[in-house]
């Protein structure tokens, strides 16, 4: 094995063992699962929940919901985005309403919105309403960041509003819009997860948190916040490599 590859292995497994060490010590003094269960325990209850349909169900659903609420939020926080940086009238409705999203509490938002949506599709809107604000900051960033001297040179060509936008907006655009998506992914991880714990729709990682809580079964707790945990942190490298690589492929 190459010294590269030893490094980061190394990197990666000597903080995991320190941390499992502490955690096994940490086990043992307490002395009752109930309280807090070893590594070990939790391992067992993550291997017999990952033996079950309802362990895959909910993890697809819990996915499916926080995905569909990122997609939908980057779109619309997109869209705003442009509105509010090229027509003062949008500027002066929008920007306040999106400031006050980002600065309302999402348990806020969660009960309001279980008044008027079903269970169901509460995490999907609730992660929709958290990734707005962050990618409409971003794109709008990114506008205001276009150099002035490639616009009136497009001016000057005469460009068509198209060929402006592939040509100068875009290229300005891609470093904040991958910045802002990504930092938008964990809001919306965590708040639809917060979500499915307050609202417990069906087949949902939330659910089955508050399920294990309420029949105090601690080491189900625990493996399905590792779940949770796995999952964020593999999605968010998948995304951050798939989107790095889209950025490198349309960049000059």
């Amino acid at each position: 094995m190459s010294r590269k590859p030893l490094r980061t292995l190394l990197r990666v497994a000597i903080p995991l063992a320190f941390w499992l060490g502490v955690w096994q010590l940490a086990a043992l003094w307490v002395d009752l699962e109930l309280l807090l269960p070893s590594p070990a325990a939790v391992g067992r209850s993550l291997a017999a929940l990952a033996g079950t349909a309802e362990f895959w169900l909910s993890a697809l659903f819990t996915l499916l919901r926080v995905f569909l609420g990122l997609l939908g939020g980057a779109l619309l926080g997109t869209v705003l985005a442009f509105l509010t940086h090229f027509f003062p009238w949008a500027d002066l409705l929008f920007s306040p309403a999106i400031r006050v999203v980002r600065a309302t509490p999402v348990v806020s938002f969660i009960l309001l919105i279980y008044l008027w949506v079903t269970r169901a599709n509460i995490p999907g809107v609730i992660a929709a309403m958290m990734v707005l604000p962050v990618v409409w900051s971003s794109v709008t960033g990114g506008l205001s960041a276009v150099d002035p001297q490639l616009l009136e040179l497009a001016r000057a060509y005469r460009f068509s509003r198209w060929k402006t936008l592939r040509l100068i907006y875009l290229p300005s655009l891609r470093p904040h819009f991958i910045s802002g998506f990504l930092t938008a992914f964990g809001l919306a991880w965590k708040s639809g997860v917060a979500a499915e714990v307050l609202c417990r729709p069906a087949w949902a990682v939330g659910t089955q948190i508050v399920q294990a809580r309420d029949y105090l079964e601690t080491p189900s707790l625990f493996a399905w916040t590792l779940v949770i945990l796995l999952l964020s942190l593999t999605l968010e490298k998948l995304l951050s490599a798939l989107l790095n690589r889209i950025n490198r492929r349309w960049s000059p």
